[in-house]
């Protein structure tokens, strides 16, 4: 069974009072047996002194002259008169004084001859009987009385129990004070134990409420409060760290936080998946970097960095490994720790360049017709012309302007929808009343080139979308037929499918078509032409397509293109059908 801390501190109080209470019982009992042992002294040097004053006596019979005090004597009390030499001259309970030794050496009488008095307790080698010896040196001879050292000698000296009953009981209060003091301190100790137990086992810990009002229970109280508060910032702190981990973790970039030893302490799947595929060997472990020369950069730039003063807290470079682009960046904090930051920058360097072609595209485009427009008011202003022709250069820059203002639409069509779709509202849009209202606003153009427009659909066939939008599908569409087709061609728009979230068109016309299909996959890329001379003399701003495509992405929809069997072209998309 295991002794608690109170019980051990109540074993302890109960040592140490114990331990007291015995030494202030015996000092106590020896001081009263003392103090007895003394009074009998004193009854004994009176009876002495008694006898000395009949032998001082002149002429007196020694012997009858101390029987004749006997009776003043208790009855027991054996008196003996020894000379200097150690003779026994007298004894009240031997006549024969003769036959008994000499007492020189007897204790009692060898303190009386050093100190004049001597007291001694033993058995009396004449009658085998214990007494206690008092003896004194008067005259030049030794007066010595003697008790017989029975029950009632030994009762008068021994010490009283009152003394004893009452340290008893005060031992058994002090007790009981000591067990109430160790059982409150140990509740304490108890408590604290159990709020420690619990700790260890990381559950849930109930507020302690104080079990007492001292010292103790206070630091009792304060631990736990700590302890609370430490667990709830513990707490807060771990969902924050949560917190952290997912969005690292959510990150599109690799990041991994290396200790100032270099040693690996967090890194999300990005950063391996990337690391893997800068490295020539696939493996598991960040630190593989260090020994890569891919790295090199990166290990170079820590080197440096750690026992300089002024060195730099951040470092980028650029990686280009297996067709892909890297940006490498290293960032190092004040503990020396470091995190390194793995970037796929793959398609944000396709767009720097893609953004640098469309940049040449513009150009280009706009060389064209800001110059045939400075040519044509050049000829009129420098020349003196006639009438038909300065109006011809007039009408010639006008048309320049035109295509010029076409382009400058277009362009601003397409950077809106990628840039800001949110500015465009959805409505119901009812494609055979949009495809009518199409074929209104071309009639002219259509009826230059003798092409027909028809559709097959049901009347009340509706998308929910962007009605300017896909307007803008199927008048890029159509423009480009009648730019592209050639005469008397058709131009057939078709429901040919349906479920339920999209309808599926088929746009075809009965042109030409593109006999090389290589051009095919291209045909929708910004100022794309398959034959750049015929485009200038056909016009048009060469995003016509790009807008159409970009179109029906917006839609959430897909478009593909193909060579029709019968000649022409035919594109198939899909548009939201309206819930």
């Amino acid at each position: 069974m295991k002794v608690s801390y109170g019980q051990r501190l109540f074993i302890c109080f109960l040592a140490i009072f114990a331990l007291f209470t015995l030494g202030v019982a015996w000092f106590e009992r020896a001081g009263e047996r003392e103090y007895k042992t003394r009074a009998l002294e004193e009854r004994l040097d009176a009876y002495i002194g008694t006898a000395r004053a009949i032998s001082k006596r002149p002429g007196v019979n020694l012997p009858r002259a101390l029987d004749s005090l006997l009776f003043l004597f208790p009855p027991e009390l054996r008196l003996t008169l020894v000379d200097s030499a150690g003779v026994v001259i007298y004894d009240n309970t031997i006549r024969e004084t003769a036959s008994l030794e000499n007492h020189a050496t007897r204790p009692e009488i060898v303190a009386a001859r050093t100190r004049g008095v001597g007291s001694d307790t033993r058995v009396s080698t004449s009658n085998d009987r214990e007494y206690l010896y008092r003896a004194r040196l008067a005259d030049g001879q030794f007066i010595r009385v003697a008790l017989p050292n029975d029950i009632r000698v030994r009762d008068f000296l021994q010490p009283g129990n009152l003394f004893l009953y009452y340290i008893a009981l005060l031992f058994i209060v002090v007790m009981t004070l000591a067990n109430y003091i160790s059982r409150r301190f140990g509740r304490s100790i108890r408590q604290l134990r159990d709020f420690t137990n619990a700790v260890d086992r990381e559950g849930e810990i109930p507020f302690v409420a104080p079990v007492s009002r001292d010292e103790l229970g206070e630091i009792v109280t304060k631990i736990a409060e700590n302890y609370h508060r430490l667990k709830e910032s513990k707490r807060a702190i771990a969902l924050e760290r949560e917190k952290l981990l997912q969005h690292v973790h959510g990150l599109e970039e690799g990041v991994c936080f290396f200790s100032a030893d270099g040693s690996v302490e967090f890194y999300n799947s990005l950063f391996i998946q990337y690391l893997n595929t800068i490295t020539d060997e696939a493996n598991g472990d960040p630190a593989l970097l260090f020994s890569d020369k891919a790295f090199e950069p990166i290990s170079s730039f820590l080197a440096s960095s750690v026992d300089s003063a002024n060195r730099d807290a951040y470092f980028e470079t650029r990686v280009n490994k297996h067709g892909k682009n890297f940006a490498l960046r290293v960032n190092l904090f004040d503990d020396k720790s470091f995190e390194i930051i793995i970037n796929d920058v793959t398609n944000q360097e396709k767009t720097r360049l893609l953004k640098q072609e469309m940049t040449g595209n513009i150009t280009h485009e706009l060389r064209t017709p800001v110059t045939a427009i400075r040519g044509c008011l050049e000829t009129v202003l420098s020349r003196a012309l006639e009438p038909d022709k300065e109006r011809h250069f007039i009408r010639s820059a006008y048309n320049q302007v035109l295509a010029l203002s076409e382009l400058i639409q277009d362009m601003s069509l397409i950077t809106k929808i990628e840039d800001a779709p949110q500015s465009f509202q959805l409505e119901p849009v009812n494609i055979p009343d949009l495809l009518a209202d199409l074929r209104s606003d071309l009639e002219i153009s259509l009826r230059e080139k003798n092409i027909r427009v028809t559709w097959e659909m049901p009347g009340d066939t509706r998308v929910k979308g962007n009605r300017n939008l896909i307007y803008s599908i199927f008048r890029n569409l159509t423009d480009n037929a009648i730019r592209y087709a050639g005469n008397d061609a058709v131009v057939r728009v078709n429901l040919y499918r349906e479920d339920k979230r999209f309808y599926y068109f088929s746009y075809s016309d009965t042109g030409v078509g593109i006999p090389d299909e290589r051009h095919l996959n291209r045909l929708f890329e910004r100022f794309y032409r398959i034959n750049e001379g015929r485009t200038r003399d056909t016009g048009g701003s060469g995003l016509g397509l790009s807008i159409v495509k970009n179109a029906v992405a917006f839609h959430k929809g897909t478009i593909v293109v193909k060579n029709r069997a019968g000649g022409g072209l035919e594109f198939l998309f899909g548009l939201p059908r309206e819930s």
